[in-house]
């Protein structure tokens, strides 16, 4: 009997082929996603496939090794993101291999994504310049950051469903494009407040749940008081509990006042473009800012 044990051993040796992400089992999709270390439930993947579309990777006998998706957000515009390659699959190709694939699916003009360290290379070979850091804020709150109340003459309030096409209005500038239906389906499964000037909506905040607890986001404001008012109350709700918070803040009264609360920067991604036509709002024109993501798939 050969008891000689080879020194190598070829394991990848197969090929993978596109599937539709909608015609996956959730419980597929959070197992990827468990894989790379993120932390998506099953219901965080079926809000994702309620408002995206993309594709995952199969290998030969159906597993899913890899995903890609994209959001549309009005005709020419799309955000993209839940790029994720198993493993054992990171260094071979397949995660450019799905990028390039829904590229050429999806066809807009405009594009807006948040890349890992591992990914920025990838997608700047691509054609996607880097625009700014997100810093990934969270853990349990602390305390509640004391801070002046609403400036004088504004009211913060919780936000119903007749508020919608004011956020709406205000998010537009700041986001760079409509995105009502996204808007929409993030206010269903939400927790909102607002900040308004007479009738005049100033600033809006929601929060919702989300992998390990809950995030806050998106968060619009025109300028950082009003950002911490509106986020001030869901930290409020949350001490002694995890809550999460993505923003390209990172120094400022914004920042001080969501790290100072127990959200400390635990990792960054960079937001990076195809044109400067798709890049978010700017700080000091007068516009109202994107303060926090939504999520980093969909900005």
């Amino acid at each position: 009997m050969d008891t000689k044990v080879p020194e190598k051993l070829h394991v990848d040796a197969f090929e993978m082929r596109f599937a539709d992400i909608a015609d996956v089992d959730l419980s597929q999709l959070q197992a990827l996603s468990m894989s790379v270390g993120w932390p998506h439930r099953s219901q965080d993947w079926r809000h994702l496939r309620d408002v995206g579309r993309g594709f995952v990777a199969l290998d030969e006998i159906g597993r899913v090794s890899g995903s890609t998706m994209w959001f549309p957000h009005e005709k020419s515009f799309a955000t993209f993101g839940m790029l994720i390659t198993a493993p054992r699959l990171q260094t071979n190709g397949t995660a450019k291999w799905l990028i390039k694939r829904m590229l050429a699916e999806c066809r807009q003009e405009r594009f807006r994504l948040n890349a890992t360290r591992a990914a920025r290379r990838m997608c700047a070979a691509l054609g996607f310049t880097a625009q700014q850091t997100v810093f990934q804020c969270q853990g349990e709150i602390v305390s509640v950051p004391q801070v002046g109340g609403p400036k004088r003459g504004l009211h913060l309030r919780r936000l119903d469903r007749g508020d919608l096409e004011a956020i709406v209005t205000l998010d537009e500038p700041a986001f760079g494009t409509p995105r009502y239906r996204h808007l929409l389906r993030l206010f269903e499964s939400s927790i909102c407040y607002g900040l308004y000037d007479g009738n005049r909506l100033m600033a809006y905040s929601m929060r919702r749940r989300f992998g390990r607890g809950h995030v806050v986001g998106p968060v619009v404001a025109y300028c950082e008081e009003d950002a911490v008012a509106v986020v001030q109350p869901h930290v409020a709700a949350h001490v002694g509990s995890f809550l999460r918070l993505d923003t390209h803040f990172d120094t400022g009264p914004f920042a001080n006042f969501v790290q100072q609360s127990g959200m400390s920067i635990f990792d960054t991604v960079t937001t990076m473009v195809s044109c400067e036509a798709a890049a978010y709002g700017s700080p000091g024109t007068g516009s109202p800012i994107v303060f926090a993501l939504a999520s980093q798939s969909f900005g």
